[in-house]
Order: C-alpha cells, then structure tokens, then sequence
C-alpha cells in the first residue's frame, strides 16, 4: 500500500519529512512528490520537480527563471494532475495526502479532483477553514485545517500532521480491507436519479421497482452540487443506469440561478452511452435565495416563497422553448440507450392545475421545442398526467429497466 505525499519541498520540506516518515513506520510505502520551484527542496523526493513541470510540458529551469508565482502554481497543477493519474492507472498509489498554503493547496487538490471516487484524499491546508469549494469540487476530499501556518515543526504542527498522517493510514488500510472482503464483489449495480422537493413524491415511487430489480439508487438533490457530482460518478464509469428525473439545473443554468450545475449537466450518460430516462422535473422554476436577493431585472415575474431563503421564479414559454431544444440535442447526441418522458399535466408540484405556476403556455413551449429538435431515434413518451402521479412513475422505472436490460452492465 502506497501513498503519494504532495507539497511544495522548499518551503514544506521539513513537514513533509515529518508526516512521510510517520507514514512509513505505520507500514505504507510512500512516494514524496515535489511541487516547489523556488528553493533547494529540503529532502530528495521520489518525484522530483523537474519530473512535474515536464508533465505539465513546460521547465523547471524556464519557470524559476520566469518568476511568475502563479504560472508555476497552474504549471505544478498540471503536472501533479497528470502524473498522480498515471500512477493511479497503474496501480501504485492507495491514497493522495497533501500539505499546502495559498500555492499548495490548489496544487494538491487539483490531483485530488482528478481522481476517482474512493480512493482517500486528504489536504492539510491554511486555507481549509474558509470557502473550500472550489478546491473540493466534487470529490470525496478531506480538508483538515493546518491551525497554524505549515512553517516549521512546533507543537501544534506536528499534533495537526500526526492526525493527518494517521488518518491517511486508517482510510488507507480501512479500504484495502474493504476491497479484499469477498462480499463486496455481490455489490448491486447503481442506478442514479435526481430530485427536487417538488418532484420527490416521483422518484420515491420510482425507485422501488429499480430496487427490487436489484440495483442500488443513489438520489442526488438537483441543487447544483448534486447534478455535478451524479455527472462526475457517470463519468468514472460507475453507473448502469440513470433515471433523470429532475433536470431544473438547466434552467438556473440558462436563466442566471444560484443552483446551476454548469453547462455539461446532462452529457456524461451521453457520452459514456449510459442508460438514460430523462424528464423535465421542476424545468418550471429558477432558484434564488431570499426575495432580496433576487436580481432587479427580474422584479415583475412570476414567484413563489419555498421559505424565507428561497425565491422560486417561474420560468417563461421563450426560457422553455430554450430548454426543450438543450435537452433534444443533449439527448439526441446520446450514445447508449435513451427516453425522454413528457408529464403533459404538469413538471412540478407546484405545476398543476391549481397550483401557483401552473402555466399551461409555458409548458407547451417545452413540450413543443422539445419534440421539435429531438432525432428520430430518442424515445419520445408522453403522459396525460402530472409528474408525481404514480402512473408517471411506474414508466420512467419500467422504461429505465428495459433500457438497462439492452447493454452490459460495468464491471
């Protein structure tokens, strides 16, 4: 069992000697990756930095000379992000722990996020008490405050590195015996699906059918997070099946919301050829925070209080017709199997006859620039009900088996 230990050697050398040795005296193997430029690196690394910036397909020498703290801090990134997924592909590292500041600290987290689900990813970091979003990204990475800067061994350091060190070695070992318990090898394949608040009386009867089908659910709330994280799992090569129900992250994509999963929500199952049942689950709404939050230029729409911190707004036929053709060309490129289910009595709970957005027009626009735009070979089915009855339900699930039921599923 190996891990790969990252961090900038001349400014955190003699930290990353100390965490590397606790490391090898709890048994693992470890392989010290340099991703300094500046300085003499303060111990021989296994994966020098000159061996780094060359994956990046530039220069140590190039980059000292140029000076450019943040050229080297992207050109380490690259590098450390190619390298770490080369030795992943080849079986040689069992975890990635990082030690960073400012510079660091994107550099190890950027071969973190590179990496799938799983394998254990922790960063020691000054920066991991504040927003660490954009560090984390999707994945499964720890982030464990530093407390004091990493700047020399004192006793807070050494207590914060210790417990770093030998978190590694648990989640390391826990996973190696994880892996080697013979049980795991009956695991159900996965079935993803996504669902909002409004759409949730759906997918919960969705999902029981899939499950006495003998395939495990992950339900993933569409909130932006949620889309890109099911995308990324797509994309790993985990899933066998993907019952989108709830696609309303296109719409806070198109319109300007706060839950946008970004522009490629809805193409990994297409590009991996996943089983896909997609639908157009809360499509009527753009989320925003609480009313004064919501941009000026919108003041004379159509809202709804979910609560005091969330501003729902209804979205217009002209942004549907916009949805419906990103969703027939997204599914249209699809190459595996794929079903698009229209509820013709509404995409909501609260888009029904009845109910605040309940907007026929609107819908119909959908409805129409979706069947205008989609090729001939998508499934195209439409129901005459709303999209939480249970006839609605039972054909997404039956439709997703007998989608699954044409491709092999992954190993």
């Amino acid at each position: 069992m190996a891990v790969l230990l990252i961090a900038t050697l001349d400014t955190k050398g003699e930290e990353a000697g100390f965490v590397r040795d606790l490391l090898r005296s709890a048994g693992l193997d470890v392989m010290v990756m340099d991703t300094g430029v500046m300085g003499e690196p303060a111990l021989q690394p296994e994966i020098p930095r000159e061996r780094v910036f060359e994956a990046a397909g530039t220069t140590w020498q190039r980059l000292r000379d140029a000076a450019d703290r943040g050229q080297a801090i992207e050109a380490a990134a690259r590098g450390a992000v190619k390298i770490a997924l080369d030795l992943h592909r080849e079986g040689r590292i069992d975890g990635v722990l990082g030690l960073g500041g400012s510079a660091g600290t994107p550099i190890g987290t950027a071969a973190m996020r590179a990496l799938p689900f799983g394998l254990p990813k922790l960063m020691v970091s000054t920066l991991a008490s504040g927003q660490v979003q954009h560090f984390v990204g999707v994945r499964d990475i720890v982030m464990m405050p530093s407390v004091v800067d990493i700047s020399g061994l004192n006793r807070i350091s050494r207590e914060v590195l210790a417990n770093a060190a030998h978190a590694m070695a648990g989640m390391v070992r826990g996973r190696s015996q994880r892996h080697a318990d013979s049980s795991l090898s009956n695991a159900k394949p996965l079935v993803t699906a996504t669902m909002f608040g409004v759409t949730t009386p759906c997918v919960e009867m969705a999902r029981r059918p899939i499950e006495q089908a003998g395939f495990e659910v992950l339900v993933f709330h569409a909130t932006g997070t949620g889309g890109r994280t099911m995308e990324s799992f797509i994309l790993d090569g985990l899933v066998s099946g993907v019952l989108d129900i709830t696609t309303t992250e296109l719409a806070d994509e198109l319109v300007g919301g706060i839950l946008t999963a970004g522009k490629d929500r809805l193409t990994a199952a297409a590009l991996r050829g996943v089983p896909q049942v997609v639908s157009l689950g809360a499509l009527d709404m753009v989320n925003f925070g609480p009313p004064e939050t919501v941009p000026e230029k919108f003041r004379h729409r159509r809202f709804y209080q979910h609560n005091p911190n969330v501003t729902l707004m209804r979205t217009t036929p002209e942004e549907n017709d916009q949805l419906g053709k990103e969703i027939a060309e997204k599914a249209s490129a699809a190459r595996g199997p794929t079903a698009i289910l229209v509820p013709k009595r509404g995409i909501s709970a609260i888009d029904r006859e009845g109910q605040p957005f309940w907007w026929p027009e609107a819908d119909a626009a959908l409805f129409a620039s979706l069947k205008h735009w989609l090729a001939p070979h998508v499934g195209l089915i439409e129901l005459d009900c709303p999209i939480n009855d249970p006839p609605f339900a039972e054909l997404a699930a039956t439709t997703l088996l007998r989608l699954m039921a044409k491709v092999p599923q992954p190993g």
